[in-house]
């Protein structure tokens, strides 16, 4: 993200098929990253509605959209002048 924004150096955008599995995806990365890297989001948001939740780790905002509040706030638009990179989901 960085140089055009002062706050964050890397958004990472997620799909959840529905609010439930948002919950679930934003709830295993937050504890993994507890777990592995002993970090918890400065701020999180979002988690009660669950069609968006917004995680601020600071160095890194992770967000976890339903796939129509995806498609409504559209930050990869918004953001198309970062570069950005696709990355498989993780198998468990």
């Amino acid at each position: 993200m960085r140089p055009v924004c002062t706050y964050t150096d890397f958004f990472v955008i997620a799909t959840g098929q529905n609010p439930r599995q948002v919950t679930s995806i934003y709830e295993e990365v937050r504890e993994r990253l507890k777990k592995d890297a002993r970090t918890i989001p400065h701020m999180a948001d979002g988690t009660r509605e669950a069609s968006w939740i917004v995680a601020d780790y600071l160095d890194v905002v992770l967000h976890v959209f339903t796939p129509d509040a995806r498609m409504y706030y559209r930050l990869e638009d918004l953001w198309d002048d970062v570069p950005s990179v696709e990355v498989e989901a993780a198998a468990v």
